[in-house]
This record gives structure tokens, C-alpha cells and sequence, in this order.
């Protein structure tokens, strides 16, 4: 995903990065190398080597190039941050645990559903004193 910072020549965009998802609405923005600007909603899944980065230095990227919302997805804390854009600044964060389904607020209709995060409980072992 390329982020121009203003009109620049395609070939001239340093700012490339790689998101966990992000779902474009305008197809206007879709080329061969990918999507040029920002897209409407983007997750990241937190992982000890990219975390810090993913809060800090991406939060500040997508706030500025106008990303609509902004999920941060903690996998192992079951915990869920969203960010919404308002007036052009991300508003104050909602923290969700990742139980149940979560709407996306910028696309009506659309919610996420956590059931997959949750791991099956594992089934009752038996002891080999127990078998028949």
C-alpha cells in the first residue's frame, strides 16, 4: 500500500506499508502494484515485533493519510482498539474484548464475529486406567 504525500509521481511514493487487512471502498485507488492512498479501514494484529510500531508509528501514518477506522487486534489479550476519524484526528480509542462480534462502524451493516479467535476447549483425556 502506497501513501502519497501529496501529488507526487507514483514512482516517487516512499511511504509503503504492508498492513494485516484493509478493505478499500473507492476502486479508484486499486492499480497493478496495489492501492495508492489510504484505504477506508485497516487491522493489524499485534506481535511482540511489531507492536510498538503498529501503535505508535502506523497509528500516526494512517491518522494523517486519512484511514476511516484503524483496528488493532491484541491475539492473545483478547482485546480489541479501534479508532475512528473524526475531523480528520482519530477520536478517542474504544477498547473491546473479542468476544461475541464487534460492528465496523464506518461500513453499516458489517460486524465481526470473534467466534474463530476462540480456541475449541480441548476434549476430556482419559486416563489409561479409565479405558474400558
Amino acid at each position: 500500500m502506497r501513501l502519497p504525500e501529496r501529488d507526487e509521481a507514483d514512482d516517487l511514493v516512499f511511504t509503503v506499508v504492508q498492513p494485516d487487512l484493509s478493505v478499500i471502498c473507492d476502486p479508484s485507488k486499486l492499480d497493478e502494484a496495489g492501492c495508492c492512498g489510504a484505504p477506508d479501514w485497516i487491522i493489524e494484529v499485534l506481535s511482540p515485533g511489531t507492536a510498538a510500531k503498529d501503535q505508535i508509528i502506523k497509528k500516526a501514518l494512517y491518522e494523517r493519510h486519512g484511514v476511516r477506522e484503524y483496528w488493532l487486534v491484541h491475539p492473545v489479550d483478547h482485546v480489541l482498539t479501534r479508532y475512528r476519524l473524526v475531523e480528520g484526528r482519530y477520536a478517542q480509542q474504544e477498547v473491546f474484548e473479542t468476544v461475541g462480534s464487534t460492528a465496523v462502524a464506518i461500513l453499516d451493516g458489517l460486524a465481526i464475529d470473534w467466534t474463530f479467535a476462540t480456541p475449541p476447549k480441548p476434549a476430556p483425556t482419559r486416563h489409561p486406567s479409565n479405558l474400558p
